[in-house]
């Protein structure tokens, strides 16, 4: 109920209800949802499921295609601080370099640097006798590594330029306040500054995760078996074209969503403090 405005001032209207769960257009589209998966168990083939060699396979890639999310995405991060951090603070000598990567892996395609790694490095290996007699070796021949490192420097040189306006936009009066009263510089990155840039980049570090998921069928063209490897070697086996298709939409779908409800978790966990 609104209450009656005092003399002079103006009535302020009550916000808008948020529409909650049961929205008409969220009843409606788990409706569509619905129609859709039934016709799609009902119309078409999905025998091959029962096959226990798919079944393997199938889980075999959707953990390949987490862990290497997974292990990418940290990776990066642990990169993209310092370039972010170079490129804010840091004098020239560390400045540029830091530019130069994040401009040289923002400005060419992902596939291209995935061949150039497992190819181009990956083909040199073999012929420098000290590493093919290295423990590394049953490692390097693998394609794996390149793959991990290729999406690893993607998410640092997007992740770094995102980090760099982070560390830019903390208030610099908390960090001369935090500096007068005697705190060490590394105290001063730790609790403070590090602490809020990365609540600043967590909305779109979640919005990198899930780009970075969609970037992991490039791997299967280095012959790593991620899920969507699986889903082309069943329609080669099979004949079943859609089929595949669709259960590959829904693994990556059902990823992704874990991953915007993980964010908005954490999202919702971090105090959020103003300037």
């Amino acid at each position: 109920m609104q209450a009656n405005p005092a003399p002079g001032q103006t009535a302020i209207a009550d916000p808008a209800p948020v529409p909650g769960f049961w929205a008409p257009r969220r009843i409606v589209l788990a409706l569509i949802a619905v129609a859709l998966v039934s016709w799609s168990v009902a119309s078409l083939n999905w025998t091959w499921l029962a096959n226990p060699k798919y079944q393997v396979l199938l889980l075999q890639g959707a953990w390949n295609t987490t862990w290497i999310l997974v292990v990418t995405m940290v990776l990066g991060m642990l990169l993209a601080i310092p370039l972010g951090l170079a490129q804010a603070v840091g004098p020239w000598w560390l400045a540029t370099p830091a530019h130069a990567f994040c401009g040289l892996i923002r400005g060419t395609p992902l596939l291209l640097q995935l061949w150039l790694l497992y190819y181009g490095l990956g083909s040199l290996f073999p012929s420098i006798p000290w590493i093919r007699e290295s423990d590394l070796w049953p490692i390097l021949r693998q394609a794996w590594p390149y793959a991990v490192l290729a999406l690893t420097l993607s998410v640092a040189g997007y992740e770094g330029e995102v980090m760099r306006g982070a560390f830019k936009g903390v208030p610099h009066g908390q960090l001369e306040s935090a500096k007068a009263m005697g705190m060490p510089r590394f105290t001063i990155f730790r609790r403070i500054w590090l602490p809020q840039a990365l609540q600043r980049v967590l909305p779109t570090l979640g919005g990198e995760t899930v780009l970075t998921l969609k970037a992991t069928p490039l791997v299967a063209t280095i012959t790593v078996v991620d899920i969507y490897a699986v889903s082309s070697r069943i329609r080669q086996d099979t004949f079943v074209v859609y089929e595949p298709l669709l259960l590959l939409a829904v693994v990556y779908m059902a990823i992704a969503g874990l991953i915007v409800l993980l964010f908005r978790w954490l999202e919702a966990r971090v105090p959020q403090k103003t300037a």
